[in-house]
């Protein structure tokens, strides 16, 4: 069985015994090959080069073969840009929007049809990525879900409170829905170009889905999200990580995910077991664990595989993305803790 068998089995009643294994990444910063690349090129140029894209996502399965799936180097805010709302990084930390959406004028300007078009750079390097693995090995695409990017594109960049944007849906719905249709137009020109260029799967990202306004999380993004996974070809399946509302599972499995991802906040067996049995769940060791010693790192990813076992359908995964501070030497004790599962039981 391929690494890429594993992977697309763990959406089936065929899942294997081992889990498949995606250790989510922010940019590979925590490797060295990817903080020497950084050095000649800046974070935007390597995503929208196909090249250079492709090399940043190959670099974790070079060095970790363990790995059974690639997820491409990209970012969620090239949706907005598409759009004609570009984003930037500020000084002192977070995104800077090039302006704030809260009137239909603003939202009017917005262009959702030429998404594809302006974002093939992303394609490109699925197709590169592709032919370096062959059938070997999982590949994914991602984008973030509408709401998650309206809350940039609403506030004018990164927020503590997210008051313009819990506003908007508050007060003046009309204009909300407006702009959330368009978004969601754009992010499933998105999927549908990913998907023409090779992806097993793709992963919605609800960054902050914990700042809808509270008992509105369905109406506030949920149901945007399920058009765009209706909108999918049923053959790829959808990642669903819905950062901070795994209390609202019921909601989570009525999306259309084939799959929901938990955070390290959860029991994650516990958890599991008032799913629906056809859905996957992906989770949830704690990323601060890859920056500590890799004996303890060993310790926790085997307490987490045990308490798995009775579960089919599972991806062994962090609870979010792994860190820069994380060490190689950890991540490698976690890799060969799961390679050993099966046999140390």
């Amino acid at each position: 069985m391929t690494s890429r068998d594993r992977f697309l089995n763990a959406f089936t009643n065929n899942a294997p015994d081992r889990p498949p294994v995606w250790i989510m990444r922010q940019a590979g910063r925590y490797l060295p090959e990817y903080r020497e690349l950084k050095t000649k090129y800046d974070f935007v140029t390597m995503v929208k080069t196909p090249d250079l894209a492709t090399e940043v996502t190959l670099q974790p399965l070079r060095r970790f073969p363990q790995l059974d799936a690639a997820i491409i180097f990209s970012d969620i805010l090239i949706v907005p840009e598409a759009m004609g709302l570009p984003y930037s990084f500020r000084e002192q930390g977070g995104i800077e929007m090039a302006g704030a959406i809260r009137s239909h004028g603003e939202v009017e300007t917005l262009d959702p049809s030429a998404v594809r078009e302006k974002t093939a750079y992303i394609a490109d390097a699925l197709r590169l990525v592709r032919a370096e693995l062959g059938n070997s090995k999982a590949l994914l695409g991602f984008g973030g879900a509408p709401w998650t990017l309206a809350t940039y594109m609403i506030e004018g960049g990164s927020s503590k409170d997210f008051s313009h944007a819990r506003d908007m849906f508050i007060k003046d719905r009309a204009l909300f829905d407006c702009l959330m249709e368009k978004l969601t137009l754009a992010v499933i020109e998105l999927f549908k170009s990913q998907v023409e260029a090779g992806v097993d799967a793709v992963q919605i990202f609800d960054s902050w889905a914990a700042a809808a306004p509270e008992g509105h999380y369905w109406d506030c993004s949920l149901k945007w999200i399920n058009r765009i996974i209706e909108a999918i070809p049923k053959t790829t399946p959808v990642i669903l990580f819905s950062k901070g509302m795994t209390s609202h599972r019921g909601e989570l499995a009525k999306s259309g995910a084939r799959a929901l991802a938990a955070d390290h906040s959860i029991d994650l067996p516990s958890w599991r077991s008032h799913l629906p049995a056809d859905i996957a769940v992906q989770g949830n060791l704690d990323p601060e664990i890859m920056t500590g010693e890799p004996k303890a790192a060993a310790e926790a990813t085997h307490k987490l595989l045990y308490a798995m076992a009775p579960w089919k359908r599972y991806i062994f995964n962090l609870g979010h993305g792994i860190t820069p501070q994380a060490r190689i030497e950890t991540v490698q004790a976690v890799l060969e803790t799961i390679d050993g599962a099966k046999q140390k039981g």
